[in-house]
């Protein structure tokens, strides 16, 4: 618990990256899906499947590149046909990659896709919505990933009884998801009252929405950690594992306020 608490506040002042929006968030999630395809791709491994790191890293590179090049803003205006074109390239690609029928597995490729699409593109949606028409909102995706993280643990250590998922997450308790997602939905309140009063509502709905996907992330994380028959991702925080053990609740949590904004705010 002390190592976690220490790496936690190693990581506080990467919320000025927050802050400064822009450039610098798009650098940090270019390192986390570089980073966490790498840790994702390394689980697959450890039970022999082979997923293509170079057509992930190519992805990366080419998905940020079309946001850059032609100045795209969300999904749902005009750029909307080259994140098509850009999912087209990555299906495609993947399935290229098992052309050496003697030396690949199915597996392989759908690994190499399902990493690219899981890892880069649900990241990316951070950046869809710093570059939409509420790029405070970034904030939310934070607060529904992180403060459900921590209600839901101390819901479950003073009131969990019954097991949500245990064979997924055995610690995982009802009354702690319970928990998680009304704190979450009063912290996300908070937020709306003083920062967006003028959505505060749509900020509870999204906060408890957010809690609901951000555990649902990272009950998908631990499902595939068990089939993979790994702890954790990585090493690179101490305390919390890597990139992706820290951020998968994000990954989630991004699209989720990203489709609320564009289908009911927007």
């Amino acid at each position: 618990m002390k190592t976690r608490v220490i790496s936690g506040l190693i990581m506080a002042p990467f919320l000025l990256i927050v802050v400064l929006g822009g450039y610098p968030l798009m650098a940090a999630a270019v390192l986390i899906g570089i980073v966490g395809l790498k840790e994702f791709y390394n689980g697959f491994r450890a039970m022999d499947v082979k997923p293509c790191y170079p057509i992930g890293v190519a992805a990366v590179a080419a998905l940020y590149a079309m946001n850059v090049l032609t100045g795209t803003s969300g999904i749902h205006e005009g750029n909307f046909k080259w994140h098509v074109l850009w999912v087209f390239g990555v299906v495609l690609a993947s399935m290229l990659y098992l052309f050496k029928i003697d030396e690949r597995k199915l597996e392989d490729g759908m690994a190499t896709m399902t990493g690219v699409l899981y890892v880069v593109f649900f990241s990316y949606h951070v950046v869809l919505i710093d570059q939409g028409g509420y790029p405070l909102l970034v904030w939310l995706v934070l607060i529904t990933a992180f403060v459900t993280d921590i209600m839901a643990y101390f819901s479950g250590y003073f009131f969990g009884k019954h097991k949500l998922c245990p064979k997924i997450s055995p610690k995982k308790t009802i009354e702690g998801s319970i928990g998680g997602t009304l704190g979450t939905m009063l912290v996300s309140g908070l937020f709306g009252y003083f920062v967006m009063p003028e959505i505060m509502v749509h900020c509870m709905i999204m906060g408890a929405l957010g809690a609901i996907f951000s555990q649902f992330g990272d009950l998908t994380a631990s499902i595939f950690k068990r089939k993979m028959g790994i702890k954790d991702y990585g090493h690179l925080i101490p305390g919390h594992g890597g990139i992706l053990d820290r951020f998968d609740s994000v990954l989630f949590t991004a699209p989720l306020i990203y489709y609320y904004i564009i289908f009911v705010l927007a």
